[in-house]
C-alpha cells in the first residue's frame, strides 16, 4: 500500500514545519505559557490566514475540505513543536460538533467565526462520575417556554478559560447512563449563570471547571436533534483521539531522536553512553514504539477517511491503546537516559513527557480503550 503524501499534503506538512522551526522554538513556547492566556493570539490569527483553522471543514461550510489525513499531518507537526494554541478544543472538538450537527445559522455564524479565527470554543463534556463514559451525563437541560435551562457541572474543559462559546452535552431525557436523551447545546462562554474556575494543566495548557446554574438558552441553541446528541459527541471524540494521537506520534519522534543525539555526546567511563549495548537496546525499543504508533495512526486516519463506523471506531481505540503504552515507554526512557536534567523545566524532554502523559488520559485511557476495542464487532 502506498503511504506517500500527495503534493498538497506535502506542502501542508512543509508549511507547518517551517512555522515550528522559525517561530515556535522551545524557548518561545515557554514564554507563551507564562502569559495570562497561555498562547499567542497573533499565532492564532496567522493560523486563520494560512487556512489551518478551516482545513477540517467542508467547502460548503466555508472550510477547505480537508480529510482526516490532513488533520493527522498538521497535528503530528504540532506535536513536534508542543503547540499550545487551542486548535484541539476550538477546531477539532467544538468545530466538529457544529459542522456535523449545527444548523445552517450556526454554520454561517459561529462556525464561520471559528474558521476566521475570531471566536474560540471548547467542548464541556467531562463529568467527575463518568470515568470516560460519554453517556454518563448528569447535567440537565429542562424545557421551558423560552428554550432550555441548563444546570450541572463540567470538569477539565480544555481551552475553557479563553472560550467564547461552549458546546455542552446535557440530559433532556432517559436515565443517567442512557445514550438516548443526551442533547448538545451551544452556550456563550459569558452567559449568565456560567461560572468558571480556571487553572493551568501540567502540560502547559489551560483548562476550566465550569458550573451551570439555570443557564437560559433559546431553542436555536440546540445542536442536532433533541435527545440525539450522543452519536455526534462520540464521533467528535473519535476524531479528537486521532488528533491527539498524531500529536503524540510527533512528540515521541522528537523524544527518541533527541535521546539518540544526547547519548552520542554524553560521556561516561571515557566513552559516549550511546556505545553501551544495553542503552542501544533501549533506544531501539523507543524507535519501535514510535513506529508502531505511527502505523496505527495511519490506519486510524484511513479508516476515518473511508467513513465513520465500527471499523473506524475500532482503529481509533487501537491507536489510543498504543499511544498510551508507547508514549509512556518513550517518555520514561527519554527522561531516564537524560539523567537528572531530564526532569528539569529548562530541558524540553520533560515537557514532551508531560504532554504524552496528559494525552494518555484524554478521551479514555489504555484500559478503557482496550475494553472498548474488544467490545466492537
Amino acid at each position: 500500500m502506498d503511504f506517500s503524501f500527495s503534493e498538497e499534503q506535502n506542502m501542508l506538512q512543509d508549511s507547518v514545519q517551517r512555522f515550528i522551526s522559525n517561530s515556535y522554538t522551545f524557548e518561545e513556547r515557554q514564554k507563551l505559557i507564562q502569559t495570562e492566556e497561555g498562547f499567542s493570539r497573533e499565532n492564532w490569527s496567522m493560523f486563520a490566514e494560512l487556512g489551518w483553522l478551516g482545513l477540517p471543514f467542508s467547502e460548503e461550510d466555508g472550510g477547505f475540505g480537508g480529510t482526516p489525513i490532513e488533520t493527522m499531518i498538521m497535528l503530528e507537526e504540532f506535536g513536534k513543536g508542543l503547540v499550545v494554541e487551542p486548535f484541539l478544543p476550538t477546531v477539532i472538538l467544538a468545530g466538529r460538533v457544529l459542522a456535523d450537527g449545527g444548523s445552517q445559522e450556526m454554520k454561517e455564524g459561529v462556525l464561520a467565526e471559528i474558521i476566521a479565527g475570531t471566536k474560540l470554543g471548547a467542548l464541556a463534556f467531562v463529568e467527575p462520575q463518568a470515568r470516560f463514559n460519554l453517556a454518563d451525563v448528569t447535567t440537565t437541560a429542562t424545557d421551558d417556554e423560552a428554550g432550555f435551562l441548563i444546570n450541572g457541572f463540567k470538569g477539565v474543559v480544555i481551552g475553557g478559560p479563553s472560550a467564547d462559546l461552549l458546546v455542552v452535552p446535557a440530559r433532556t431525557g432517559g436515565e443517567q447512563k442512557d445514550e438516548d436523551g443526551i442533547s448538545l447545546f451551544l452556550v456563550a462562554g459569558d452567559a449568565k449563570g456560567v461560572s468558571r474556575r480556571d487553572y493551568p494543566t501540567i502540560d502547559g495548557l489551560r483548562a476550566s471547571e465550569i458550573t451551570f446554574e439555570n443557564v437560559s438558552v433559546d431553542k436555536g441553541a440546540l445542536i442536532g436533534e433533541l435527545g440525539g446528541g450522543f452519536s455526534l459527541l462520540q464521533k467528535c471524540i473519535d476524531f479528537a483521539i486521532l488528533a491527539v494521537g498524531a500529536e503524540a506520534v510527533g512528540a515521541m519522534e522528537v523524544l527518541y531522536k533527541t535521546t539518540v543525539e544526547y547519548c552520542k555526546v554524553r560521556e561516561q567511563f571515557g566513552q559516549p553512553i550511546g556505545k553501551f549495548q544495553v542503552l542501544q537496546h533501549r533506544m531501539v525499543d523507543m524507535f519501535i514504539e514510535h513506529e508502531q504508533s505511527k502505523s496505527l495512526l495511519y490506519m486510524a486516519a484511513m479508516r476515518l477517511d473511508e467513513g465513520y463506523g465500527a471499523a473506524a471506531q475500532k482503529a481509533v481505540s487501537a491507536l489510543k491503546v498504543q499511544i498510551g503504552k508507547g508514549g509512556k515507554f518513550v517518555g520514561q526512557n527519554a527522561v531516564q537516559l537524560h539523567g537528572g536534567m531530564g526532569m528539569t523545566d529548562e530541558l524540553n524532554v520533560g515537557h514532551y513527557f508531560k504532554r504524552l502523559t496528559v494525552i494518555e488520559t484524554l478521551f479514555g485511557n489504555v484500559d478503557y480503550h482496550l475494553k472498548k476495542y474488544a467490545s466492537i464487532d
